[in-house]
């Protein structure tokens, strides 16, 4: 008993290390996401771009997290997360240090496009990582962890961003923190041998995980909360100076504080799924929460203070839903060695809405104002819900 018992207690300080390593390098990447919105004005000035152009420098994540989710995870599922882990960190280091010394803009955005690759497949190689790291008892608490590591990126980036006086500045840090992180990372034990997967049947793997109606309701639950999530985070700063009356340093400071209301939910949705909560459940629940909470932001029914409280409330309940979905992604897989690339799918659900939010809602807003917004993030609110209660048919392995 006693040898057993420290065995299980080595594997778990093991584990919280790889733990700690992972959500860092998850950091870092959604910093490297979101420096290029902060950085905007900056570079409209320095590089005299337009806002279309500099709309590319942001995007080009989330076109690649649409083009690339299967293919990422099939590639994770062969080569093993650790080496892909390290080389995410070091795309990422690259793109940054590349960045930080573009002459023009097609360096820059060809920068961003590593950056990007570094950013989508940390999405599949972290969870993959946590998955053999972490013991069972402790897996959604884990899983809950690793899920902050948007949020608390976005928030970094919007906090600290504007603090560094110039984009280069900022790029310049980014790249330190990848350096930091990937020193860190190479301590990471190997995983242990396996039987590796044919490269010959990627095409079969991703036919396989497509033909998975519960995968595929995921990639579509995490898809609608992307887009209702980016449709407000990706004008809340306007919706606070323009509807609000917050200065514009403030509006980002605010805004920053609400991102990082996601981690809240993150974690809790590791509790609660540790102690038995259904699933299904929970995604139902807080989706339809954010989709509640909608017309309270947008069609400015109470003041201010309050109306700023729902948007904390829309985020920090909205946690509950990518922790859920990225710890469901290896219990839906029809095999062990399916579940990277599930989780790939995931990532371009989540990929399709944060394109598709800022899309569909600026352009009703610009149509129609901001009443339009509300009713298209409950729409969204109502569909996820129903995706998340057709989880509950899959079988009791996928609903609790």
């Amino acid at each position: 008993m006693r040898a057993d018992t420290a065995r299980t207690d080595a594997h778990s300080g093991a584990g919280w290390g790889a733990v700690a390593l992972v959500v860092a390098a998850g950091i870092v990447t959604a910093f490297q996401a979101g420096k290029a919105a902060i950085a905007t004005p900056w570079l409209l000035a320095d590089m005299g771009l337009d806002l279309s152009a500099a709309g590319w420098l942001t995007g080009i994540f989330a076109l690649l997290g649409i083009l690339g989710g299967i293919p990422a995870g099939a590639l994770v599922a062969r080569v093993g997360d650790r080496p892909v882990l390290l080389a995410c960190l070091a795309a990422s280091l690259l793109g940054a240090v590349l960045g930080a010394l573009a002459p023009d803009y097609a360096v820059l955005l060809g920068a961003r496009i590593l950056e990007g690759l570094g950013f989508l497949f940390i999405t599949v190689a972290g969870p993959a990582i946590l998955e053999r790291a972490v013991l069972p008892a402790r897996r959604e608490f884990a899983f809950g962890l690793w899920s902050c590591f948007m949020p608390a990126g976005l928030a970094l980036a919007m906090g600290v961003g504007p603090q560094y006086g110039d984009w280069r500045n900022l790029w310049w840090a980014s790249a330190g923190l990848a350096a930091a992180v990937l020193a860190a990372a190479a301590l990471l034990p190997p995983a242990p041998a396996r039987a590796s997967r044919s490269m010959r049947s990627i095409g079969g793997d991703a036919l396989s995980v497509l033909g998975n109606r519960r995968a595929v309701l995921l990639a579509l639950c995490f898809a609608l909360y992307s887009l209702m999530f980016f449709a407000l985070f990706g004008f809340l700063p306007v919706l606070l100076v323009e509807r609000m009356g917050v200065d514009g340093q403030a509006a980002g400071l605010l805004a920053a504080l609400a991102a990082a209301a996601n981690i809240i939910g993150n974690l809790a949705a590791g509790r609660l799924l540790a102690r038995g909560a259904q699933r299904f459940v929970l995604l139902a629940a807080a989706c339809l929460a954010m989709g509640l909470a909608a017309p309270g932001i947008y069609l400015q029914w109470f003041g201010a203070l309050p109306t700023l409280l729902l948007c904390i409330l829309f985020s920090a309940v909205g946690g509950l839903v990518p922790a859920t979905l990225i710890s469901s992604a290896p219990l839906l897989a029809r095999e062990a060695g399916l579940a990277p690339v599930v989780l790939g799918l995931l990532m371009q659900g989540s990929a399709l809405g944060q394109v598709l939010g800022p899309i569909f809602v600026g352009g009703a807003i610009q149509a129609h104002g901001w009443q339009a917004a509300a009713w298209i993030v409950l729409a969204s609110a109502l569909a996820a819900a129903g995706a998340a209660s057709a989880l509950r048919a899959g079988g009791a392995r996928a609903a609790q």
